[in-house]
């Protein structure tokens, strides 16, 4: 523990939040801008002797319910969370479950991928954004409930599987998608969204229920990538992930080699659009 390190983050964190930040009145009397001690200490839960040690680098080893308490009460992003608890020698707490929130850059990007099927996943591989070739190629995901844009739920409960090539392409995919899915139980083991997709697609699909059984972990990393198209016919692509690592979120974009069949039928599909193609 990092007792000195620790005062001095405790003060200057204290010292940018000003008090009508956290509905307590601002008054006139105020040396500096920002909160008391014992203000903290109310926000927090604990007693003023005890903040104070803490932030002269004289307090005992403040436990994980403390330090929550105290990134709450300073409304600390999830980097400083995450700073302070190393600071205190403890390892962060885990996030409590996939983000939802798209960057608004990577948004700008879908929209200039207009010759491009992309999409933006979680670590729930739920489909968050995607740009309007991607849906002409996979489905309308507008029109699909929320819960529904799920590749787990889309490849394994759907009729999704019979898109794709042989088998043994089938298998591999399959078996790379669960395994980054238990990659990603492991980082947000209290995400109840996670277990209830499993609990879910296990009672749906005897193949996702033995390839879970099985325990293979895995991040997908992109690949060759086979699908049937209604309209357009059979595509052979390339699967490219970019990672966004402050939200744990995936761009998945997909391309095929110019002057190949694979890549007429994309120009072809862009201008189909999502007219009623029977891939839901």
């Amino acid at each position: 523990m990092d007792r000195q390190e620790m005062a001095s983050f405790l003060r200057s964190r204290r010292a940018r939040i000003r008090p009508t930040d956290v509905g307590l009145p601002g008054g006139t009397r105020r040396r500096t801008p920002g909160l008391r001690r014992e203000e903290v200490a109310q926000l927090a839960g604990m007693s003023v002797d005890y903040y104070i040690r803490l932030e002269q680098g004289r307090g005992p080893h403040p436990s994980r319910q403390i330090l929550s308490a105290l990134a709450r009460a300073l409304r600390l992003s999830d980097d400083e969370r995450g700073h302070l608890y190393n600071l205190a020698g403890e390892p962060p707490e885990p996030p409590s479950g996939p983000s939802q929130d798209v960057p608004p850059g990577i948004l700008h990007l879908l929209e200039r991928l207009d010759d491009t099927p992309a999409y933006v996943l979680n670590a729930r591989q739920d489909i968050l954004a995607w740009n309007p070739l991607a849906a002409a190629l996979m489905t309308d995901f507008a029109a699909l409930a929320p819960r529904d844009r799920n590749v787990v739920r889309w490849l394994f409960t759907g009729t999704a599987i019979e898109r794709y090539g042989s088998d043994e392409y089938v298998t591999r995919l399959a078996r790379e998608l669960v395994a980054d899915l238990r990659a990603s139980s492991g980082r947000y083991p209290g995400d109840p969204g996670i277990a209830e997709l499993v609990a879910e697609v296990s009672a749906r699909s005897a193949l996702f229920a033995r390839l879970w059984a099985e325990g293979e972990v895995g991040i997908r990393r992109g690949g060759r990538k086979r699908m049937v198209h209604p309209v357009v016919g059979e595509l052979d692509m390339h699967c490219d992930v970019l990672y966004v690592p402050e939200r744990d979120q995936r761009v998945v974009l997909y391309t095929a080699a110019p002057g190949t069949p694979s890549y007429e039928a994309l120009k072809l599909l862009r201008v189909v659009g999502i007219q009623d193609l029977s891939v839901r």
